[in-house]
């Protein structure tokens, strides 16, 4: 059975996509093990509670990066996860968080990287005047919205789109791309080259 671990700041929308498709099947022989919020009052965490789930929150008010992440590392190597997915989670992680878990944390970001990192990257997006957008998810590394990047799915930008509504569709197609993109990583059938992702022995989807 695969374990994943759940970081998030907010809503959940996004864990709770791939809650969806471990109890559907989509995600077979995948469980989530634990969830963990920086914030203590987000829908998300009290969604993961209503589910049963081992949801915690990790306090980082006058902590340093260091202290707070070496938290959230105890708890997943405690829940023994076998994929760190941040759902929502709006810190970055200190490269000591990332070494703790080499090429296992994985990231949903609401453009085609590597166009538009950081927040508000649908309002970039329009602001830039681009045909398409999207999403992307991708492995973490040390820097911000960078690491090698597993699918992306394409949105049309409409001529009346607001920010709220190109958010709306892309956040539609999160949810589909982040269970695929960890099927796809739990299969350990792929190889990196360089900074691209590629099918080990056969058509990964």
């Amino acid at each position: 059975m695969h374990r994943l671990g759940i970081l998030l700041s907010g809503r959940g929308s996004n864990f709770l996509a791939i809650h969806q498709a471990t109890e559907t099947g989509l995600l077979p022989d995948t469980e989530i093990a634990v969830v963990l919020s920086n914030k203590s009052d987000v829908p998300g965490l009290a969604a993961a509670r209503e589910r049963g789930l081992p949801a915690h929150h990790i306090p980082v008010a006058g902590r340093t990066p260091a202290e707070r992440d070496l938290e959230f590392i105890q708890r997943l190597q405690q829940a023994e996860v076998d994929l760190v997915c941040l759902a929502g989670y709006m810190r970055l992680l200190s490269p000591g968080f990332v070494a703790a878990f080499p090429n296992r944390i994985l990231n949903v970001h609401p453009s085609l990287l590597p166009s538009f990192p950081g927040l508000d990257a649908q309002r970039q997006a329009l602001e830039f005047g681009v045909k398409v957008a999207g999403c992307t998810v991708h492995f973490v590394d040390e820097h911000l919205d960078h690491g090698v990047i597993i699918l992306q799915r394409a949105v049309e930008v409409r001529d009346d789109d607001t920010a709220e509504t190109l958010s709306a569709r892309i956040l539609v197609e999160e949810h589909k791309a982040y269970p695929e993109a960890i099927a796809r990583v739990l299969s350990d059938r792929y190889h990196v080259e360089g900074r691209r992702f590629l099918p080990r022995g056969g058509d990964l989807r």
